[in-house]
């Protein structure tokens, strides 16, 4: 098959994961309430799924200069699936963060592959376009995937776990049948080498040798826009159920409009922004919205305008995923693009942590606070951004 082709299958396969990934979260809120679990354990799930994907993303960038991506993803989706059948049988909190800590090691290596495989295997030209396509279908389709777990949520809670996890190894064959070799499967590496890169800590150390304060500037504003949104959306799904008392496929229906919202924007105003603006100004842009609609949801005085500044959450940060993306690909050097992807996933992961965290047990205490700490730190994740801004002018 022909390059285009290939790639063409490439995303269709990234749509049916990112729809598959997300069929489990509108109904996770259910399965705490009704194994009368402590709210914090909407937080503190996803914090342990994160945690292990913060720890095992730079390995994963490492691994994949030995291995090809599309061996990777077969082997991860794969893992990712068994992960969610354990989850489906989990009855306590210790058996449900262990089965979202194994998830975590899975789920760390299929972004790191999806990338690597983009900025490793697409022709030059193509890989801002095409880490575009990558950041919006991870969006968009993950949008609907809450559309369609909600509403198989209606029917059986344990049943979507299943067809979750099924959905998911099917995903990882059809990676390997219809992505393009980069090669590595040919090179020869031993296992002792493999042992030793599995270590974390390694990994991590080995990110200096690429790191400046350029990158430490725009790993920074990945952090906190990733704490922001996912700290939002942690705290909005339970919301949704705890106070507002609407099922699990309300919040589906609402997630395919942030979908078609995204989509919409993505494919618009993102491409405009990569391709006709300066992209490090345009990022501190971005952050603003994302903080005043933050602001406008916390003080919604209705249920209408407060799904509706929510919405325009989740579209600013759709938007600035592919922009910030496409900004730490185009400043990685060819030799360590692998390596500085990884880290980029691992980065995104630890705002996911502290977001998910923090969102969980503020809530306790308030149920609108988890609100107010998104608008902070988008606020700070627009400082951030101005920062970069100021040195990449200098």
């Amino acid at each position: 098959m022909k390059y285009k082709t290939r790639f063409l299958l490439f995303f269709v396969a990234m749509i049916l994961f990112s729809l598959s990934a997300n069929f489990a979260h509108p109904v996770t809120p259910t399965i705490i309430q009704d194994l009368h679990l402590n709210d914090y354990m909407f937080g503190v799930a996803l914090a342990m799924m994160q945690l292990a994907n913060f720890l095992m993303s730079p390995f994963w960038g490492k691994i994949n200069n030995y291995i090809s991506s599309r061996v990777s993803l077969l082997i991860c989706c794969c893992g990712y699936g068994i992960a969610q059948v354990w989850f489906a049988y989990a009855t306590t909190e210790a058996m449900i963060i262990c089965a979202r800590l194994f998830a975590g090691a899975f789920v760390g290596g299929i972004f790191v592959s999806f990338l690597t495989y983009v900025v490793n295997v697409a022709n030059p030209e193509d890989q801002p376009k095409y880490l575009t396509y990558s950041a919006t279908i991870h969006s968009v389709a993950g949008a609907f995937g809450y559309l369609i777990g909600g509403v198989l949520g209606e029917f059986s809670i344990k049943g979507t776990f299943l067809f979750q996890a099924a959905t998911l190894i099917a995903t990882g064959i059809l990676f390997y049948a219809v992505s393009l070799p980069d090669g590595k499967e040919k090179e020869e590496v031993s296992v002792q080498k493999i042992v030793r890169d599995a270590n974390p800590l390694r990994a991590f150390l080995d990110c200096g040798a690429f790191m400046t304060v350029a990158f430490a500037a725009l790993f920074a504003v990945n952090i906190l826009i990733n704490f922001g949104n996912t700290g939002f959306d942690q705290a909005f799904n339970y919301y949704l159920k705890d106070q507002l008392r609407l099922t699990s496929s309300y919040n589906g229906i609402i997630k395919a409009a942030v979908g078609l919202v995204s989509f919409i924007s993505n494919m618009t105003l993102c491409i405009w922004i990569i391709n006709k603006t300066n992209t490090h100004r345009s990022m501190v842009i971005l952050c603003g919205v994302c903080t005043l609609a933050a602001v406008g949801a916390l003080m919604a005085p209705g249920i209408g305008l407060f799904i509706a500044f929510s919405i325009l959450v989740y579209a600013g940060y759709s938007v600035s995923l592919p922009v910030l993306q496409n900004m730490v690909a185009a400043q990685a050097d060819p030799e360590r693009k692998n390596l500085v992807m990884g880290f980029y996933n691992a980065t995104k992961s630890l705002g996911s942590i502290a977001g998910s965290l923090t969102a969980g047990f503020i809530y306790s205490a308030g149920v609108k606070l988890p609100f107010v700490c998104t608008a902070v730190i988008y606020g700070l994740g627009m400082l951030a951004a101005l920062f970069y801004l100021k040195k990449s002018t200098k």
